[in-house]
């Protein structure tokens, strides 16, 4: 019982705090009055070259690489970067100190600008991190919420659902698997090409979204437990801008 208590009392805490960091997001995103889809990044400020709402949060803490939400969800976190040590953030909150539930964090082998960004997270029992990711396995649920936003510290970003899918981590002995989190580097059209043609075969359901050379593309990866090693998979493009 005292383990259960504390239990919900850290994660109580671990979510409180990044609903702080959220707010800040919100109240600087308000107080520019613009979003960066307006705005010549140019006439970002010369000292930073980051969008005004990232600011703050990236002064406390230069890991941070982005923000990513989903509107009406729980997914509203910020996304942190380590190309040195890509696991650092696993069980670590946005300052650094232990945190079961973890924070969202980019895959080795991607970058926050790259044309491909994978991106892991905890699937969290109370919803938290990408514990609600695997409600895309309902198609009326990935209609409903079919756009989901990437910003990195000097573009917002806006993309769309592609895929949604099971899948697993994979041994050297499995023939013949997609194994996705492989494909960080789509920079070969052909690659490219091919890890498209395998979401869209993996895929629960047809979004009625496709993917060209040229697209950036998003992929969301989480546990799932309906297989050893498993894993719920969504992936996304970048919505053309108008």
């Amino acid at each position: 019982g005292a383990l259960l208590v504390r239990d919900l009392w850290r994660s109580s805490r671990e979510q409180a705090a990044y609903r702080e960091l959220a707010q800040q997001v919100r109240e600087g995103a308000a107080s520019t009055g613009t979003s960066s889809e307006e705005t010549d990044p140019a006439e970002l400020p010369a000292s930073s070259g980051r969008l005004e709402q990232y600011q703050l949060l990236h002064e406390q803490n230069a890991d941070m690489a982005g923000w990513l939400y989903v509107e009406d969800t729980l997914l509203d976190y910020p996304v942190m970067y380590t190309p040195e040590e890509p696991e650092y953030y696993l069980r670590r909150g946005f300052e650094g100190s232990y945190a079961a539930s973890g924070s969202l964090f980019i895959a080795e082998g991607c970058a926050p600008d790259s044309s491909h960004v994978i991106i892991y997270g905890h699937n969290m029992k109370n919803s938290s991190m990408f514990g609600d990711l695997d409600r895309y396995a309902e198609e009326s649920y990935g209609r409903a919420h079919a756009r989901i936003h990437f910003d990195t510290l000097a573009e917002e970003g806006t993309y769309e659902l592609l895929a949604a899918f099971y899948s697993r981590v994979y041994t050297d002995q499995d023939q013949d698997v997609f194994r996705y989190y492989q494909y960080t580097d789509l920079s070969d059209p052909a690659v490219f090409t091919e890890y498209v043609r395998q979401v869209q075969a993996a895929s629960l359901y047809d979004t009625g979204v496709t993917a060209q050379y040229g697209d950036k593309l998003l992929t969301l990866s989480t546990c799932s437990y309906h297989t050893e090693e498993g894993r719920f998979v969504v992936v996304a493009r970048q919505a053309a801008s108008t």
